[in-house]
């Protein structure tokens, strides 16, 4: 059972072809073996799991996740609970609330079965955790998982749990779903409540899903989504039923590809997958238009770096005053450059993007329904050619790492990773499709008929 997607060992269980506590045992066996095996687990539930396995019923509710196992990137509070975040700091400290997307799941009747792996304080994009466990890329110990929602992918890829939660300020859901072969959904900014969730950007910080497929993805999103009175930045713009048009195809949509930025420097490998994602479109009867990028679009990686360290600094301050042994030495570097950020600059970086929104979106979005870009220039890196702590060249190897991810957290606009197949080195790799504000359904919806197409959302890294 551990093979059906989410959506597949819903419509099992409801079949009666095994019980929830069978399905609730077999996924605590196997988080228990290869999470453990390859650090994804910091803390499981298993008593309080199988007592909801045995009261669920899924034959009496309406929602497809009612007992659906499901674990996340331990920064979702939960009262009563320790979620440490990946940091020594935190590590006995218990939640007074509850997130959100906690309580949107708990409602639909999804059982939180275990707290993932996670990048300390989610400020990384390699996996690397230099104060607690760094997961390892299921298909590959060597290489990185990506980051910072590290044990969320290598989880739903190593067919452990069927979905995760991750966040996403600078690439932390897409670099790890492109890393490890599975479907990462970034959402629009507000469109899903961070009450309760660990923050670090304020401007920037996202909540979305990790799923083995798109069906999978776009179900969670659609469970998680919507206004919350307790998050004033969440958006009261109605969240769209994306399953009714999972399976429209792409016949008449327009597909972008940037003329500048994107696509430059990047490996061959890469620029194959990108060549060929583009033909299986093609051929499926989308329309390929080039367009252009807007002038400063370079800048948005650098800006949004900017931002993430100046905030995060902010929040970090008093630890950083009086705990700054416990952390881990890039995570403090990276810090310690956002208390250097003149107050100027940081408001000019957060001004700067309302023009290079309105130049992309009139570039792009009057031209295409959604835009494809890389999500990595390289095929998946090793996790010793990517270990630089706080040494020089760390800096240089974020912001390369980062390159086309940043630039969509800086204007907020969603973005869906999807897998591409493997590189020469074994490893998945995959791409990005980038869409309106708010228009998340359309993403799915063009995801989906490439994964159908393809058939890659069936890799197993075994």
């Amino acid at each position: 059972m551990h093979n059906l997607s989410l959506s597949e060992v819903s419509a099992a269980l409801r079949a009666k072809k095994f019980s929830g506590p069978e399905l609730m045992t077999n996924t605590l066996k196997r988080l228990n073996s290869i999470g453990r095996n390859l650090n994804l687990i910091v803390d499981m539930n298993e008593e309080d799991a199988l007592r909801q396995a045995k009261q669920a019923d899924p034959g009496k509710s309406r929602h497809p996740l009612n007992g659906i196992p499901l674990a996340h990137k331990d920064m979702f509070y939960r009262t009563g609970r320790i979620s440490a975040c990946g940091s020594k700091i935190l590590k006995t400290v218990k939640a007074t609330s509850t997130a959100t997307v906690l309580k949107r799941l708990d409602r639909a009747g999804a059982i939180d079965t275990a707290r993932l792996s996670m990048v300390e304080f989610a400020l990384g994009v390699t996996g690397h955790n230099d104060v607690a466990k760094t997961a390892h890329n299921p298909w590959h110990k060597d290489h990185i998982p990506g980051g910072s929602s590290s044990g969320s992918a290598a989880a739903v890829s190593a067919r452990v749990i069927y979905a995760a939660l991750g966040s996403d300020t600078g690439g932390s859901i897409r670099i790890p779903a492109c890393c490890t072969g599975v479907v990462g959904m970034k959402p629009t900014w507000g469109r899903v409540s961070r009450f309760a969730a660990m923050p670090l950007s304020a401007s920037l910080d996202t909540i979305g899903p990790l799923t083995r497929t798109v069906r999978d993805n776009a179900l969670v999103f659609e469970t998680i989504a919507g206004a919350d009175d307790n998050d004033p930045t969440s958006s009261r713009t109605p969240v769209p039923d994306c399953l009714s048009s999972l399976e429209n195809g792409v016949r008449g949509l327009k597909i972008g590809v940037p003329e500048s930025y994107f696509l430059h420097g990047l490996d061959r490998e890469i620029e194959n997958m990108i060549a060929h994602t583009l033909q299986i479109y093609q051929r499926l009867g989308a329309e390929i238009i080039h367009v252009e990028m807007p002038p400063d679009m370079a800048k948005t990686n650098a800006l949004n770096s900017l931002i993430i360290a100046t905030e995060g600094a902010a929040l970090h301050a008093k630890w950083m005053k009086t705990r700054g042994n416990d952390y881990g030495p890039q995570t403090f570097a990276r810090l310690l450059t956002g208390t250097l950020t003149p107050a100027t600059r940081y408001l000019e970086a957060l001004d700067l993007r309302h023009g290079i929104l309105a130049q992309f979106a009139d570039n792009v979005f009057s031209r295409v329904d959604a835009m494809i870009a890389p999500v990595l220039k390289t095929p998946t890196p090793t996790l010793k050619d990517t270990d630089f702590g706080d040494k020089p060249g760390f800096s240089d190897l974020v912001r390369d790492l980062g390159f086309a991810t940043r630039p969509f957290n800086y204007l907020g606009l969603p973005a869906l990773s999807m897998p591409a197949g493997l590189t020469e080195n074994g490893l998945p790799t995959g791409f990005q499709l980038i869409g309106r504000p708010f228009n998340e359904d359309m993403l799915y919806r063009m995801g989906r008929a490439y994964e159908r197409e393809t058939g890659y959302c069936d890799m197993d890294p075994g």
